[in-house]
């Protein structure tokens, strides 16, 4: 395990204890585009872009980011890496505060899918953005807990006496609101509530408006294993790969071709919204770089048919504890190298071409790389990939780094797969 592929997860490990919700990713991405040199240009201002110059722009929780190539965006089209910056997990409702049995609760809905017995005892707590009436109408402001807030307690296993063997199961409604605290006599959980956020956001109470606020493990990350070969955190699905892509870009210096990395919100819910991948974001994105260097409409579509877009996504290692979840032969190994995910029925975006020429970047970058197929008696997940593949007719391909226990609130990776990523992706951008 060398160290720069330790010093790689760490930062991998720190980025993600800054962003526990997809708002705070995108925040976290702008402290490091901005360090690099990049400018924060804005969607409803005038573009001007220069030569070889390093911008990214906002939408939401999404961000892209690009460098303007040297080469003609004609002749050399774009290169894209594409990727996520939510994850699944518990989300609270517009009017969460539950009150009965002397105590507050905070009711939840859940966002995408994740493992939900995984959130049960856990040390939560609470991110995302709130709205406060101000005199210009309204601030939105980021806001994080840092300390333990909320907790969903197991039923004690003298109550429950099949979890061993029927497995550990939340009724969505009734059985997953938080416990926040103890009420005192009289004591309003809705107002505790707004007064909690408000004294948070240094804001008068009578001034919230609406939130967006996930539940999130305070636990940090940390690397695990005899030789400290693996990384334990939350939200390694997608941020491993925001984080990746996030990395090869900034290293990348004068690419010949326009180079561009985009993070999008809700894939974990399907991706159409104004902010996900079924929505316009990239395309306008690129739209308005076409036309920034003068490309005519004829020329736009030249360019995009020299273009080449990874999807990264994360991918399933095997695991030898369970191997009948596996194809026999596509057994993924953690620190086996970025994994290329096909499926016939384009749940995943990759062909044969574009594996080749994914294959083509690792040989140039000196990593190995593996090759996934799911079990063809299970359902398979989807990616961005198919969506933007669709949306924009770009070659396009599905890889992703291997990691266990994928939607778990605690999740788990390999230290050398996340350099070899990095090193992959910014061969794919040096091309």
């Amino acid at each position: 395990m060398t160290d720069q592929a330790k010093t790689a997860a760490r930062e991998l490990i720190d980025f993600i204890d800054a962003s526990p919700s997809p708002w705070h990713v995108v925040a976290t991405a702008e402290e490091l585009l901005l360090a690099q040199g990049f400018s924060a240009i804005d969607e409803d201002s005038a573009w001007q872009l220069a030569p070889g110059g390093r911008y990214f722009v906002v939408r939401g929780a999404s961000l892209v980011a690009f460098i303007v190539g040297k080469a003609s965006l004609v002749q050399s089209g774009f290169r894209i890496v594409g990727a996520h910056t939510d994850s699944p997990g518990l989300r609270l409702k517009p009017r969460a505060a539950l009150k009965g049995d002397g105590l507050a609760r905070l009711g939840v809905e859940v966002y995408g899918g994740p493992i939900l017995a995984t959130f049960a005892d856990r040390d939560l707590s609470l991110a995302g953005r709130v709205v406060f009436r101000s005199a210009g109408g309204a601030d939105t402001l980021l806001l994080r807990f840092r300390q333990p807030l909320l907790r969903l307690p197991n039923l004690a296993i003298h109550m429950n006496r099949d979890v061993n063997e029927q497995g550990l199961k939340f009724n969505k409604q009734t059985e997953l609101p938080l416990i926040l605290g103890q009420l005192g006599d009289g004591e309003d959980p809705e107002a505790q509530v707004r007064q909690l956020l408000a004294t948070a956001a240094q804001r008068d109470a009578s001034d919230l408006m609406s939130w967006e606020l996930a539940a999130y493990d305070v636990q940090k990350g940390c690397l695990w294993g005899a030789n400290e070969e693996f990384i334990a955190d939350s939200q390694l699905d997608n941020l491993g790969s925001t984080h990746a892509a996030l990395k090869a870009l900034m290293a990348t210096q004068q690419p010949a071709a326009t180079c561009v990395a985009a993070f999008f919100d809700h894939e974990e819910v399907g991706s159409e919204s104004a902010t996900g991948a079924g929505g316009s974001f990239l395309a306008d994105v690129l739209a308005r770089i076409g036309l920034q260097l003068g490309l005519g409409e004829e020329e736009r579509h030249r360019a995009r048919a020299r273009s080449f877009f990874i999807s990264a996504d994360m991918a399933h290692a095997y695991h030898p504890n369970f191997p009948n979840a596996y194809e026999p032969a596509h057994k993924v190994l953690i620190n086996g190298g970025p994994v290329i995910k096909t499926n016939v029925n384009q749940r995943y975006s990759s062909n044969a071409e574009t594996a080749a020429r994914f294959m083509a970047h690792c040989a140039q970058a000196g990593v190995p790389c593996q090759q996934y197929a799911h079990r063809s008696d299970l359902g398979c997940g989807s990616t961005i990939g198919p969506i933007l593949a669709a949306q924009l007719g770009i070659a396009s391909v599905d890889v992703g780094s291997p990691m266990w226990a994928m939607h778990s609130a605690r999740e788990s990776a390999g230290v050398l797969d996340h350099s070899y990523m990095i090193a992959a992706l910014g061969a794919a951008f040096g091309s």
